[in-house]
């Protein structure tokens, strides 16, 4: 089997309300990304003074030979989605050329869409990850003909909504269970 180029990958988009930054976040990406844990792979903040200036900053950690090959990799990958086999190389070429413009993750447009999308007073930001520690996992799963069928973040928000589902499911059911019951005495 051919060996697995890159981690899994992850975008993650995050809004601050009154934002109030010191280095935390800077501090908590270097940490992961010194440990080996993931890669950044593309990274924009964006910031909206209350009079509407637009300050950004972005970032990665591909060399430019890294940024063409991922260019080339990720174009490809949506060509062939869009358009078969002859869409994967015309997506090939073009995400090649992206790259070497620097245009290989988060685009001019994407940063036009962001800074519109945010209110004054806000900020935001956009984060392209490759999940290295998952890496020889993917190998492993790759080798064992193991095909990933699904994938997502449970986020807290999303752990309460299933619990408040399971508690009225429970809840559902103690009552059928009494209504048998009392049906089952008559």
């Amino acid at each position: 089997m051919a060996e697995v180029m890159y981690g899994p990958m992850q975008m993650l988009v995050i809004a601050f309300e009154d934002p109030k930054f010191h280095g935390q976040i800077r501090r908590e990406l270097e940490s992961v990304m010194e440990k080996g844990i993931i890669r950044l792979i593309d990274l924009l903040f964006v910031w909206k003074d209350n009079d509407g200036n637009v300050t950004s900053l972005e970032a990665t950690q591909l060399n430019e030979k890294e940024r063409m090959r991922f260019g080339a990799v990720v174009g490809g990958l949506l060509g062939f989605g869009a358009g078969g086999v002859e869409g994967a190389k015309i997506g090939m070429e073009e995400g090649a050329l992206a790259a070497a413009q620097e245009n290989y993750g988060i685009t001019e447009g994407d940063i036009m869409e962001v800074t519109d999308a945010i209110p004054e007073g806000t900020a935001a930001a956009i984060l392209i990850i490759e999940h290295l520690w998952a890496k020889q996992l993917k190998q492993a799963l790759r080798d064992s003909r193991g095909v990933l069928i699904s994938q997502g973040m449970l986020t807290p928000g999303l752990l309460m909504l299933v619990g408040d589902e399971l508690a009225e499911a429970v809840n559902f059911a103690e009552e059928e269970q009494k209504s048998h019951e009392a049906a089952a005495a008559v």
